[in-house]
């Protein structure tokens, strides 16, 4: 058996894993950087990047079909559906081979191929035969997609996420199963290049809205595209021989089938952690088998074992899957000097149209009467009626004392910039009042969100008025 000693070794090339082996050389040339399967980030090869070439298509075919509103005649608007999925290959190859390019810029010395498993918490054992002891060890494995058991039956019409951008030509039906970020971006760019879609949520959540009246708002919006049907569970699939039947069952017990030309399961993603021995390791685990770590150094409960990006089950994020695979090969390389990892503000975006959009905390995560919310409707905002944008809601959520921002969750027009600007305000620990004294330029969409922080601010007013005959007394 062939064995081999290194300072660190780094479990997987994605985002993180990519992002540790920059900092680990930075203080040592003894690495094994491991890979079992491609180079190439989840994000450029099946997820950011090929989803939003195909919504990119989606928005095109989208406001040509709806440019009547604008006085504008587009008689009919075709979709050559594998053209759009050529443009959608070739561009996602693109970018694979530009992360590829700096994979083949690593030193080939430290490059191993093969799927790794611990022996123990310092030895590494690799299908290739290879054994690799570590020092420190950085599991950056990513993730997949996950596949309800139910869903099987689907055989091979069964799709998830990976698979939609393999396809030659667009389908003529497909149910989507899940009505989270992937399901409800896909789903929406399906529909709009004339796919006909069927989205099933197995309850209310709709691309992880939070607030209660801005989901409505959403489901209300998307319905008017597709048909979305929430509580609804999937009972059974069966693959026939052109198509796959589904029944599923909604809130008042009743039950549906449906014959459709595919199934998309958009039901979630779990680590790929499971087949890594982590239980020859020591370190603690959850009931999911995912190790626990220190947010600031990922640190797991064994000091020299890191984990970052898609691994931790935290924040499947490709800027956090970058932060932490940094901070992580960082800390395995500076063992034992370990230092806490500047974290940035949450900032979460669903390309949808409306887009969805969550900064800092989320409703439910505050405490009660702890915070003021400031609102704003985009029907009668000005700049999103001039482009016929005029959908959605923002809400801003501020310490009721302070008055420093909190969080954010918005379902409406350019939410992606404007979750940009409200996750640097929050970053900052700016106040209500500091935002508004920030220039707000006319005509433009963030007047919406001058609107909303001037409801918080007479709601803070209101709440000082409250509260003042009490401090008096």
């Amino acid at each position: 058996m062939l064995k081999r000693k290194v300072d660190v070794a780094i479990i997987g090339t994605g985002t993180a894993g990519m992002g540790a082996y920059r900092e680990a050389r930075e203080y040592t040339n003894s690495i094994a950087l491991i890979e079992g399967s491609h180079y190439g980030t989840t994000c450029a090869r099946v997820g950011c990047m090929p989803s939003k070439l195909l919504i990119a298509a989606a928005e095109a075919a989208h406001g040509a079909k709806h440019a009547g509103v604008f006085g504008l005649n587009v008689p009919t608007v075709e979709t050559d559906g594998a053209a759009v999925m050529d443009r959608v290959k070739k561009e996602r190859d693109r970018f694979v081979g530009f992360v590829v390019e700096d994979v083949d810029e690593f030193d080939d010395s430290h490059k191993v191929r093969g799927y790794a498993r611990f022996l123990d918490a310092h030895r590494l054992q690799i299908d290739n035969g290879l054994e690799i002891t570590a020092d420190r060890i950085v599991i950056a494995t990513g993730s997949r997609p996950f596949i309800p058991e139910v869903l099987e039956g689907a055989g091979k019409r069964l799709l998830i996420n990976e698979d939609v951008f393999e396809l030659e030509q667009l389908p003529q039906s497909v149910l989507v199963v899940g009505a989270g970020v992937i399901g409800l971006e896909l789903g929406q760019a399906l529909s709009r290049l004339n796919v006909d879609v069927t989205m099933l949520s197995r309850n209310e959540s709709i691309g992880g809205i939070a607030d209660d009246e801005i989901r409505k708002i959403a489901a209300d919006t998307f319905r008017s595209e597709f048909d979305l049907v929430l509580h609804a569970n999937v009972l059974a699939a069966k693959e026939t021989l052109n198509s796959v039947q589904v029944t599923y069952r909604t809130s008042g017990g009743v039950v549906h089938t449906v014959v459709v030309d595919y199934v998309l399961a958009a039901t979630g993603r779990i680590p790929n952690t499971d087949k890594l021995g982590l239980e020859n390791t020591g370190i603690d685990l959850d009931a999911r088998g995912v190790p626990g770590f220190d947010q600031y150094t990922l640190q797991t409960s064994a000091p020299h074992i890191f984990i970052a990006g898609d691994a931790t089950n935290d924040l499947p994020l490709l800027h956090e899957a970058s932060d932490e695979g940094r901070i992580a090969g960082s800390n395995a390389g500076n063992f034992p000097a370990v230092e806490a990892g500047c974290r940035r503000a949450a900032l979460g975006v669903v390309f949808s149209d409306p887009q969805i959009a969550s900064v800092g905390k989320r409703v439910h995560e505050l405490l009660p009467h702890t915070f003021i919310t400031g609102k704003v409707s985009f029907h009668n905002q000005g700049r999103s009626r001039v482009m016929a944008k005029n959908q959605g809601m923002l809400k801003i959520y501020a310490d009721k004392h302070s008055g420093i921002l909190l969080g954010a969750e918005m379902f409406g027009p350019a939410a992606e910039h404007i979750g940009h600007l409200l996750a640097w305000a929050l970053q900052q620990s700016l106040t209500v009042n500091e935002i508004l004294g920030m220039p707000f330029y006319h005509p433009v969409i963030e007047e919406g969100v001058r609107t909303a922080f001037r409801d918080a601010a007479e709601k803070l007013r209101q709440a000082d008025r409250k509260e003042a005959p009490h401090a008096a007394a």
